[in-house]
């Protein structure tokens, strides 16, 4: 099972929107503390999976990274063109490739982080994602509308 990473001072969600310059919908509770994960993390479309879990399906296909800047990193807008999944972090902490191998096909990239880095989203507030490096994927969902060729269910996106 994996648990929530401590951290000496907890960041709320209005520290990340003041940091980042980016906003979340109002309904959202601005003072709670942002947790900070280790594992498998899901936000709307996305899903943060530790490498280790996909090493074998997933890699880099260059030795070029890109620092995440202040302003963070949008890594998917949601399905409607409206939502973006940023990825924030501190200068010099975070960084970033879409240059990679999946055989599955659902990677959008790769995250490697010596300090705490987030995605923040409008409607889904934020994550903290601990040091570490990580495939940031799409996530998939049972069609079950939807029957393949031989008679199995087929599988979609999922549309944030």
């Amino acid at each position: 099972m994996t648990m929530p990473v401590p951290v000496s001072t907890a960041t709320t969600l209005a520290d990340l929107t003041r940091r980042s310059g980016l906003d979340v919908l109002d309904h959202l509770e601005r003072e709670v503390a942002i947790p900070v994960v280790d594992g498998l993390q899901a936000q709307g479309d996305l899903i943060v999976v530790p490498y280790a879990f996909v090493a074998r399906a997933v890699n880099p296909l260059t030795t070029m990274w890109q620092e995440v800047p202040a302003e963070g990193v949008e890594l998917l807008r949601s399905a409607a063109g409206g939502n973006p999944h940023t990825l924030v972090a501190d200068p010099g902490t975070c960084r970033w490739t879409r240059e990679i191998r999946d055989t599955m096909g659902l990677a959008l990239g790769m995250i490697e982080t010596s300090a705490v880095a987030y995605l923040i989203h409008p409607e889904h507030g934020g994550t903290g994602i601990a040091p570490g490096r990580y495939v940031v994927r799409r996530q998939r969902e049972r069609d079950t509308e939807r029957v393949g060729r031989f008679g199995n269910l087929g599988d979609r996106m999922i549309a944030d």
